[in-house]
């Protein structure tokens, strides 16, 4: 797939490097550049034309709330999260009403910088390649703020810890098509089989993974996960 090409926006030459730092952490994101001003941004976006831009409130020059809405006017295609201390309601909602994909206050935490990173990806990615859209598709878009919005540990029953989700999921990513077992994905997070296969199975049970018989050549057939 191709990388998501970000823009950071912000006046702190040391935040500009801590957020470079995270986005290069996640696969699949690539910074382009870096401004430190409006009219810097202005200048860049114009001339870069990035698929995501990174952006914070307070800009010597500007706001970037008004940064926003020059930005609807000039590049349509360009998204916006907003990376920022601003919490007054005035401040989120003229954000907001101008079309931002996200808002994130500071201090940043990496998890949920990911998080709100990896769902952008799968929208830049899953609309990059749609030629039209279905009903269930536009709802899904209409309603991401309302899914993110979620804490997430609200949304994990009792015995799945988020951290080692995210490490079976990882696990499972890096496999090649035919999967891993339960077995093979607890000797790589360093758990036993039957923690393992509890959070495979809680990933199929949430439509996330599927599970498939691989026969081998003796013995019983083996269970592998996937992705889906």
């Amino acid at each position: 797939m191709k990388p998501v090409e970000v823009v950071i926006v912000e006046d702190d030459i040391r935040i500009i490097d801590i957020n470079r730092r995270f986005v290069e952490k996640i696969e699949g994101f690539r910074v382009i550049a870096t401004a430190t001003s409006g009219e810097e941004a202005k200048e860049l976006i114009a001339r870069a034309k990035p698929h995501l831009v990174l952006l914070d409130v307070y800009l010597p020059d500007t706001l970037g709330t008004e940064l926003v809405w020059q930005m609807r006017q000039q590049h349509r295609d360009v998204d916006i999260i907003m990376i920022t201390a601003a919490k007054e309601i005035e401040m989120v909602q003229h954000a907001l009403r101008g079309g931002v994909y996200d808002y994130i206050v500071k201090p940043l935490v990496f998890e949920r910088f990911r998080e709100r990173l990896e769902s952008y990806r799968e929208h830049f990615w899953r609309t990059r390649e749609a030629g039209e859209v279905d009903q269930e598709e536009i709802d899904r878009m209409l309603t991401r703020r309302l899914a993110s919005a979620k804490p997430r540990d609200s949304l994990i029953p009792k015995g799945i810890d988020a951290l080692t989700l995210d490490k079976v999921i990882s696990a499972i990513k890096r496999a090649d098509k035919l999967g891993l077992s339960a077995e093979e994905v607890g000797r790589e997070i360093g758990t036993s089989r039957t923690t393992a296969r509890r959070y495979l199975e809680y990933l199929v049970a949430e439509g996330k993974a599927q599970a498939d018989l691989v026969y081998g050549t003796v013995g019983r057939p083996e269970r592998k996960y996937s992705l889906l």
